[in-house]
């Protein structure tokens, strides 16, 4: 009998060849349980630091654009490299950046943990990110590569499922932890976690790369380099501004912010082997799904971070009790995402597509009825429930829509390009909302002036939604789930080595396919 993780020379196993292990085996459970473990482990602490944010502005005696920097250094980084971080593994092996993923990810927590002031805080929250580019896309593509085809349907099933665990109890835990033994255990918590994953990865996973790959040559690090940079620019000065005006602090590293924005696209239509190739974007309806994408992850990320803020400021609820209040949604999508991608199946994209944002803008607009001494019953639940009706509504299909709209060959590609997509837009909502809201630096620290600019945000997450919506509508096609031949544009041909594993955007635990599911929150 074959040995399911015999290997070629070198300890790597062909790209091409089909994976020989069996979920049913011990190796296939060890497989499963350090691809959770790691992948988990970005999960929970991407839901948990939101909850620990007002506790950390008052410990590190920060201001409001301290408390977005946390949440968006992280996900520049992460936004900005996960492409590559895919294309790093598919070239070196994935068993190898994902391990290195993980340890990375894991000091990083310990620096944020230790983090004796803002800066500190938020140079090793962007080194985390750093992390989660090189993790989260392996534990997906070791799945894919690893597992024989009969049962990665299964795998990965399971491997989403469990995800979906981790996110749902993120906010709970990052509750208990900030009311008990302090935010700073929030981070502290990923070192167990990758002490525990890195040992597994490395006795029980098998090496994978692509066939002949090998050596640096190809990488598109500029355009993951300018890409990087003029997302910090743009970000830079939209979190600076409320506070310095049109400074020339704030009006210097704009303009650079989109001046390397149009570098970046020059480069990377010059590319033979671009990280984001402009031809994928003359398929009209891949164009479609993700402007879609933008609307309403932007609207999300805005949203999550604004409101676990509303109920601790303005409500006065303790950390645990908004991390709890925030589970309707997640148990909503764990429970319903699958049926929800079985109806987007059968009646097509397009109506849940334009239905969903409009549920989700109708639940952020009752969530301005929280106020000091909200009920939860009366005004927290009903909000979340719309909204979590919305996002049952709406994820998977959008999931299913991102893949069925490019062939099979670029299916990598193109759900790494709208999980990137997906997550810049959360950034710059972050950074943008408190501007366009007026929101002061010190505003959290006052329940009548944040609750006055919340009351002024909602409204318009909920209207970029309301354009997602609109833009669903006229532009994406009830069939384009149906089994046929998707719309092609010329071919990509280098470029699409950067298949990095991740399928979608994330908040999508329930619904998968079977040969490019999306990853849970």
């Amino acid at each position: 009998m074959d040995d399911p993780a015999r290997s070629e020379p070198g300890g790597a196993v062909s790209g091409s060849a089909p994976g020989r292990v069996r979920l049913a085996s011990s190796q296939g459970r060890w497989v499963l349980t350090t691809t959770v473990l790691g992948s988990g482990m970005a999960m929970l602490d991407s839901t948990v630091v939101n909850v620990a944010l007002p506790r950390i502005g008052a410990d590190l005696d920060a201001d409001l654009a301290v408390l977005q920097w946390t949440v968006t250094a992280y996900m520049l980084t992460l936004s900005a490299l996960i492409l590559l971080g895919g294309a790093l593994g598919d070239r070196f092996g994935r068993r190898r950046v994902f391990v290195i993923g993980v340890v990375w990810f894991a000091v990083a927590s310990l620096l944020c943990g230790l983090a004796p002031g803002p800066g500190m805080l938020i140079t090793a929250r962007a080194l985390q990110g750093v992390g989660g580019a090189l993790l989260t896309p392996g534990s997906l593509a070791l799945i894919q590569a690893v597992f024989h085809p009969d049962d990665r349907a299964r795998a990965v099933g399971a491997w989403s499922g469990l995800g979906g665990v981790a996110a749902a109890i993120g906010p709970f835990v990052g509750g208990w932890l900030v009311d008990g033994p302090g935010w700073r255990w929030v981070f502290f918590l990923n070192v167990p976690v990758a002490a525990a994953c890195v040992p597994i990865a490395l006795r029980h996973v098998p090496e994978t790369r692509e066939r002949g790959a090998g050596g640096v040559h190809g990488f598109d690090v500029a355009g993951a380099v300018l890409g990087a940079l003029a997302l910090a620019g743009v970000t830079y000065a939209l979190i600076a501004a409320p506070g310095r005006g049109l400074a020339p602090g704030v009006i210097v590293p704009a303009v650079a912010g989109v001046l390397l924005g149009v570098v970046f696209l020059h480069v990377e239509r010059r590319r033979a082997d671009p990280m984001l190739p402009p031809k994928i974007f003359a398929i009209r309806q891949f164009s479609a799904v993700n402007a879609v994408t933008v609307c309403v992850y932007a609207a999300f990320g805005g949203f999550f971070f604004l409101s676990v803020l509303q109920l601790q400021v303005v409500a006065g609820y303790s950390a645990l009790q908004a991390g709890t209040a925030l589970l309707p949604t997640t148990v909503l999508m764990l429970l319903l995402s699958a049926r929800s991608g079985e109806l987007g199946q059968r009646i097509g994209p397009r109506i849940p597509l334009t239905v969903g944002p409009v549920l989700c803008a109708v639940g952020m607009l009752l969530m301005t009825r929280v106020g000091p001494g909200a009920s939860y019953f009366t005004d927290v639940l009903p909000a979340l429930v719309v909204l979590g009706a919305g996002m049952v509504t709406l994820v998977a299909p959008l999931t299913a829509t991102v893949l069925a709209s490019v062939d099979v060959d670029r299916a990598g590609l193109a759900s790494g390009i709208n999980n990137a997509a997906a997550r810049a837009a959360g950034l710059v909502a972050v950074a943008a909302l408190p501007l366009l809201a007026g929101m002061g630096p010190e505003a959290y620290r006052s329940a009548p002036a944040f609750a006055a600019a919340f009351h002024r945000a909602m409204p318009l997450c909920a209207a970029v939604l309301l354009l997602g919506a609109l833009i669903a509508w006229l532009t994406v096609r009830s069939d384009v789930l149906h089994p046929t031949e998707p719309e092609t544009a010329e071919p990509c041909h280098a470029e699409c080595t950067y298949h990095c594993g991740v399928s979608a955007p994330p908040l999508d635990p329930g619904e998968h396919t079977t040969d490019h599911p999306p990853p849970p929150p």
